[in-house]
């Protein structure tokens, strides 16, 4: 094929071709660009030249596209409107649009906002799709990567590098549950009795929940891990089998006593709040698609109980 330079190609030559395949006048076609009679009559002869072909030629009925102006019609429109698209602002209309997301999050989390996200995602945008992507330790390797297009979870300041943004959604704080009728519940839960008792532990990056170890560290005082494991949602299931005793999110305890034969107690320690947040890469800050679902999610944690 023929290698040409673009250098010498007009994109305004390739307008004035489309107006005037569709006016067939020379005049009319100039004026529907703001062009002059003579600046018209130039840019018909600078595309001839560029074209090696005469593209329109006049007959009785007015100006006739050659057979090589016919084949070029729907290319030049294709083209006109690609450009038109990308030099226009970025736009996002979630009735009509068939985006798909991915979401990388912790299962506590997703068990807390994927319901009412999806129920807003069927009402608003019936034809995007959503992944939960399995999770990878605290899913920042996977946004930095562009598996996924937010992240929610608790993450650590030290480990989000340049080019994160991180929204908090909501605070929460820690509580216990442990089996429904369990023997702890008959006396006033102080740390020395928590640190006795036999731990489920959920670990999500392999650290384990160090503000509450660092809280009995505080108090000379160590806790005895029984589980280890990386499911909130499977923990609790086994506290309501045992005589365990677990630390989850006070909004997941509510929801896992009102379902499993468990008890909350609350956490006899001095712990600071937690904060699940949202992260995202800067290289979809600005994406009109991620910012629209990032409200969603914003707005969903708005109405957590």
């Amino acid at each position: 094929m023929h290698e040409v330079d673009l250098r010498s190609v007009d994109l305004n030559l390739l307008k004035f071709l489309g107006a005037l395949l569709k006016e067939r006048s020379v005049t009319r076609a100039g004026s529907r660009l703001g062009l002059s009679q003579p600046a018209a009559s130039r840019a018909l002869g600078r595309l001839r030249t560029l074209l090696k072909d005469r593209l329109f030629v006049r007959t009785p009925k007015g100006l006739e596209p050659t057979p090589r102006s016919l084949v070029l019609a729907p290319i030049v429109e294709r083209l006109l409107e690609d450009v038109r698209n990308i030099v226009a602002p970025a736009a996002f209309d979630p009735a009509t649009a068939q985006q798909h997301f991915t979401i990388a999050s912790i299962d506590h989390m997703a068990l807390m906002m994927m319901p009412g996200l999806v129920a807003r995602l069927e009402q608003a945008a019936p034809r995007v799709t959503l992944e939960i992507s399995a999770p990878r330790g605290d899913n920042v390797e996977a946004i930095a990567r562009g598996e996924a297009d937010v992240a929610l979870g608790v993450f650590a300041d030290d480990s989000l590098r340049a080019g994160f943004y991180r929204r908090k959604l909501y605070d929460e704080d820690l509580v216990c549950v442990v089996q429904r009728g369990h023997p702890i519940l008959s006396v006033e839960l102080t740390p020395e009795r928590f640190a006795a008792l036999s731990h489920v532990l959920v670990t999500i990056t392999g650290q384990g929940n160090a503000l509450v170890d660092t809280a009995l560290a505080r108090l000379g005082m160590r806790r005895r891990v029984a589980v280890r494991l990386p499911h909130f949602l499977v923990a609790p299931m086994i506290v309501a089998a045992s005589h365990m005793i677990l630390a989850l999110p006070r909004r997941l305890a509510v929801r896992m006593a009102s379902g499993a034969p468990l008890d909350i107690i609350e956490l006899p320690l001095d712990m600071e709040a937690i904060s699940p947040s949202m992260i995202w890469h800067e290289r979809t800050h600005d994406d009109p698609a991620q910012a629209w679902l990032r409200r969603q999610i914003v707005e969903v944690t708005q109405v957590l109980g």
